[in-house]
């Protein structure tokens, strides 16, 4: 689901202490350091682009969206190869509400009539694209059913900015359907800020200045999306929750009680469609009123106007709102000393239609990890902690499967979890990392261990060169070169994790590769074996580099003596947000001054827009003073305790011999506390499923993370009363995190005095 995490790394650099020396392993004593790397060496020489590219073929021969036949054939054949593997693994299942469409119409009934096709066609030389009767036709899950005509209104993006600028302009959307394009948000934004703003519909198409010819040659000549080229994908409301939209918070079971269709809160409150640029242009063609502002026009040969009208538009979907079985496949590896401390590996198997990118090119490298450590093991590898590798389906339509696996296990994971790494595709470039901020030194470590396939540089090497390369100064140039650690990104949502960090408190990372291989197949019929081995990682050599790369940080997670978090980076990185939430602050006081000054004055008239001179502005009630000294004082106390954490961390590991204690297994317990701590009890305002107080999607920008989101989103939505109590509930979460710290560094303390 989620689309090249590298824009949500960033790759930027972090201030960090040094990371312990290339001939020892954090958490690991001398011993135990020099077998670990034994082991990553014969493991990492394993991973073949043959086995990859053949998973991949198999894989995604056929559709397999979630209750398909193929989806079901593609779990059984993934359980039989871990099963080949030597590894103990299972199917799970869930009864998930999957709506697939019964009846799709989109017409244009005014000035001109118009009949889009709503079709993707074949593509001669890619023999997957023609399987017609086994793909899904182009459409937004969780769409309600409708049928409504009404005049069309161009709202760009369709994020809140734009109704902001339309208010200006005088243009209402109440009583229209919206046309919007892909990008800007989440697609599930859309329908939800028209729906509030009053429209009664919602198209979602693809611009080719976003996602089409502007940006190069169009499939099959090139790697991008062509004219008729549609992108599916869930339109439910997933910032409030994914999963099952009639379970909540509980597993999917078929004894599970379930909420009346009409009562789930996750469906949109209107009607919508995704359509391709073929069918989008006549409508936007008709439709008249001012002209867009300028930064609103895409690609088409067309003058784009806001309406409304003449153009008017009828819109008709209809659904199967039946129940499907989807089937999450588990493997284990049991841990030979902590068994009950679980690393978790996962990537979805499910796709919108055959997926080869999204997620197969994810997925092939896990398999290969898998059946590394089945060779392993043949030859006496027993990982200290247990192993999960789980094969997730239903990620496409709303993380159904791993959300639904993850409500039904809570109670284990909260008390076994060590960590869950995430994959959802792969390309060819650069490794993108975002995640937990104590594993960030971590997986700073292990990208110092993995070759680049092209360039032989190890991939945290090339991933900082590219930064340098990137940086707008001299200034940030020579600071990037000076750090020491790569600053990993914040989740947000979009992809399997959000349940395991964002609900339960697991510390997470998700890694891919990309950056190299742009193209615009995403979630279309083109998205298959043939594009991708023409126009992504055509050898392989980027899947391989991905499993050794997990594989890895999964084998060291799984081997540490002591479970190797950091936390003087998650302090710096909390105190970088927190100075950031005070800031909007200060904007938006600023702001309002500004604002009201330029009112009293009568700058606005003069010098607004001619098309935004029919709504005046209004004056603003300042924002009032906040107090953040609760946050200021819980992100000391946290900084505080990392670096007394850390100081007793580098005594315990120079002694060679503290960590195999056995009172490091306390140790761990608690340290396992530590992504535990910063849940709020009753979650996040109007979304109590989201529990995390440092990571969450944002509320109008659905897979983009907000970081202190109760904060920072009660100041951006200008309510100054939950800002206030946001703050507070913000600063308990990171104090109870230091308290867990100062247990941890006490017991460190303990271990080696």
């Amino acid at each position: 689901m989620v689309k090249n995490i590298l824009l949500t790394a960033g790759l930027l650099i972090a201030v960090a202490p040094a990371s312990t020396p290339v001939d020892e392993l954090r958490g690991f004593t001398t011993e135990s350091a020099k077998a670990e790397r034994d082991w990553e060496t014969k493991f990492r020489a394993m991973p073949s682009p043959d086995s990859l590219r053949s998973y991949m073929r198999r894989l995604s021969a056929r559709p397999h969206h979630v209750g398909s036949p193929y989806d079901r054939d593609n779990a059984e054949w993934i359980l039989a190869k871990f099963k080949s593997f030597g590894l103990d693994a299972h199917i799970e299942t869930f009864d998930v509400l999957f709506p697939t469409p019964l009846e799709r119409v989109v017409e244009l009934v005014a000035p001109t009539k118009f009949v889009a096709t709503l079709q993707e066609p074949a593509v001669p030389g890619d023999p997957t694209s023609g399987q017609k009767s086994e793909q899904l036709p182009t459409y937004n899950a969780y769409s309600i059913d409708g049928d409504v005509t009404a005049p069309l209104v161009y709202v760009n993006y369709g994020v809140p900015a734009d109704y902001e600028r339309l208010e200006r302009m005088g243009i209402s959307v109440k009583g229209a359907i919206v046309i919007a394009r892909y990008f800007g948000s989440w697609r599930g934004i859309k329908p939800k800020v028209a729906a509030e703003h009053g429209a009664i519909g919602c198209l979602i198409y693809s611009d080719p200045r976003d996602d089409g010819y502007t940006q190069g040659d169009v499939y099959p000549q090139g790697p991008w999306r062509p004219r008729e080229g549609a992108q599916r994908g869930s339109v439910m409301e997933m910032e409030v929750y994914p999963g099952d939209p009639l379970t909540p918070g509980v597993g999917a079971t078929k004894d599970a009680k379930r909420l009346p269709i009409a009562q789930a809160p996750t469906l949109t409150k209107i009607p919508v469609l995704p359509i391709s640029y073929s069918d989008a242009q006549p409508l936007l063609a008709a439709i008249g009123g001012p002209v867009a502002p300028e930064e609103w026009r895409g690609g088409l040969g067309i003058t784009y106007h806001v309406g409304p009208g003449p153009a008017r538009v009828h819109l008709r979907v209809k659904f199967d709102w039946s129940l499907k079985t989807l089937r999450d496949v588990i493997a284990r590896i049991p841990g030979s000393a902590a068994p009950d401390e679980w690393v978790i590996r996962g990537n979805h198997h499910d796709a919108w239609v055959n997926g080869a990118e999204d997620p197969i090119s994810g997925q092939v490298p896990l398999l290969e990890e898998a059946r590394a450590y089945g060779e392993l093991l043949k030859q006496g590898w027993k990982p200290r902690r247990t192993i999960i590798y789980a094969a997730w389906d239903g990620e496409e339509p709303a993380l159904l499967g791993s959300t639904e696996w993850v409500e039904a296990h809570a109670d284990e994971l909260s008390h076994k979890a060590v960590a869950y790494l995430n994959t959802d595709s792969n390309g060819r470039g650069y490794l993108g990392m975002a995640g937990s901020h104590s594993l960030q030194r971590f997986i700073n470590d292990v990208a110092r261990d993995i070759d680049d396939p092209e360039t032989r540089l190890t991939v945290w090497k090339r991933a900082q060169l590219r930064a340098v390369a990137d940086a707008a100064t001299a200034d940030r140039r020579n600071e990037i070169r000076g750090e020491h650690d790569l600053r990993i990104g914040a989740l947000g949502s979009g992809s399997d994790y959000s349940p395991f960090l964002q609900h339960l408190g697991i510390a997470s990372l998700n890694l891919e590769y990309g950056g190299e291989d742009g193209g615009g197949i995403y979630h279309s019929i083109y998205d298959d074996f043939a594009w991708y081995t023409r126009f992504s990682d055509t050898s392989f050599v980027y899947g391989r580099a991905l499993a050794q790369t997990v594989g890895t940080a999964v084998m060291r997670l799984a081997d540490a003596e002591v479970v190797p978090y950091e936390f003087t980076s998650f302090g710096a990185t909390v105190g970088r947000y927190g100075k950031e939430v005070e800031k909007l602050l200060q904007d938006a006081q600023a702001e309002t001054a500004e604002r009201n000054r330029q009112i009293d004055d009568g700058v606005f008239a003069a010098t607004a827009d001619p098309r935004e001179r029919s709504v005046a502005p209004t004056r603003r009630d300042p924002p009032p003073h906040l107090d953040f000294a609760p946050l200021q004082n819980a992100i000391d106390a946290v900084t505080r305790a990392a670096d007394r954490y850390e100081t007793a961390f580098t005594r315990a590991q120079a002694t060679g011999t503290a960590f195999a204690q056995p009172s490091a297994a306390a140790l761990n317990a608690t340290l396992i506390r530590t992504e535990r701590a910063l849940l709020l009890g009753e979650g996040l305002p109007r979304r109590p499923w989201f529990h995390h107080a440092i990571y969450a999607p944002g509320f109008y920008t659905g897979y983009g993370v907000k970081t202190l989101p109760g904060v920072r989103e009660a100041i951006e939505q200008r309510n100054w009363k939950e800002a206030e109590a946001q703050i507070a509930l913000a600063a308990t979460a990171v104090s109870a995190e230091a308290e867990v710290l100062n247990r941890a560094a006490g017991q460190l303390e303990q271990l080696a005095p």
